[in-house]
């Protein structure tokens, strides 16, 4: 569904399972830091809400959203962890460069999510202006890093339910 018709915000708190259990861990481009810092604050206070610890809850950085598949890679392959949720923010210019960092990160994280066992949850803004971005990170449109740790708790839950 198209944000512009949907609050990123908004959601059935009852539907979202305890994140009291769960151990996540969050990858944020340093690039954009006043959107991505807005969307980590969210995520962080979204897992907090149901019941996420704080030493439960990793978060690195990586200088660009182009890193971001490498940096959930490397959660993956060296911290004992749930899931992973990427944030990052890529606002289109005058060159093909906002294409490629977009579909180079999109087709890393779905290869992530194909092939390994934990869910890596997309967090990345792509807007054509700085206008649209900070409507995505708690402006008018709510906040995407809401929705991204709604998300990662309810496939973490997921996941388990298929493994009982």
């Amino acid at each position: 569904m198209a944000t512009a018709f949907h609050n990123l915000s908004d959601y059935d708190a009852q539907s979202v399972p305890t994140a009291e259990p769960m151990k996540f861990g969050i990858v944020v481009s340093e690039w954009n830091s006043h959107i991505t810092g807005a969307l980590l604050q969210g995520a962080i206070n979204t897992l907090k809400k149901h019941g996420a610890k704080d030493e439960n809850i990793l978060v690195k950085t990586v200088p660009g959203s182009f890193e971001l598949t490498f940096g959930a890679a490397q959660m993956m392959e060296n911290c004992e962890l749930d899931g992973i949720i990427i944030l990052g923010c890529v606002i289109k210019g005058d060159t093909p460069h906002f294409d490629y960092v977009c579909m180079g990160v999109t087709q890393g994280i779905t290869h992530l999510n194909a092939t390994c066992d934990i869910p890596v949850i997309y967090g990345l803004i792509t807007t054509n202006t700085m206008e649209q971005a900070e409507d995505r990170c708690g402006g008018k449109l709510g906040n995407k890093g809401d929705e991204c740790a709604i998300t990662a708790i309810k496939m973490i839950d997921f996941i388990w339910s298929l493994k009982k």
